[in-house]
């Protein structure tokens, strides 16, 4: 996977927005010294690049009364249904992350339920279904470091690992 060689603008930049998703572009380039047309153009760039990936609100699962948060690792009786599974796990909507892990587990989740009782429900009537052999499931009290990856202490990437600015190896 090609990397993409970040210089200084493009690093403030990414921290300006990262702190703030609705910042205006015209007070990012104030705070940048460059135009609006300029940060226009580098967000475009690093949005064309997949370096940024959107924009989106968060929103706080508490409020809403998901008071649990749990992560189970899933033991597939047959791991070849691999991809049924996460077809599936897609239209439960308390599950809001999938990964493809190393170690035991066929694959991890996240999942958030209204509390226990819930998240029990959701483990019994909704993946158990899925061909589960056994699941561990592991309830966050709460999560005490949840940020960006920090921008500012991003090394420079080696020359041989740059892209061009269409993302073309160079």
């Amino acid at each position: 996977m090609a990397h993409y060689n970040l210089d200084s603008l493009d690093k403030k930049i990414l921290k300006l927005i990262a702190g703030d998703a609705r910042i205006p572009f015209l007070e990012v380039a104030r705070l940048c010294n460059v135009s609006g047309a300029a940060i226009h153009q580098r967000i475009q760039k690093l949005n064309n690049l997949g370096v940024l990936k959107g924009s989106q609100f968060i929103i706080d699962h508490e409020k809403l009364g998901y008071e649990t948060c749990a992560y189970i690792g899933l033991y597939l009786q047959n791991p070849a249904k691999f991809d049924d599974v996460v077809d599936e796990l897609k239209k439960i909507p308390e599950v809001v992350e999938c990964h493809y892990t190393t170690g035991g587990f066929d694959m991890f989740i996240k999942i958030y339920a209204r509390n226990n009782h819930h998240l029990l429900n959701i483990i019994h009537d909704k993946l158990q279904p899925l061909g589960l052999s056994r699941s561990e499931t592991i309830i966050s009290f709460n999560a005490i470091i949840d940020r960006q990856l920090p921008i500012g202490e991003l090394p420079v990437e080696d020359e041989n690992d740059a892209v061009d600015e269409y993302g073309e190896d160079e």
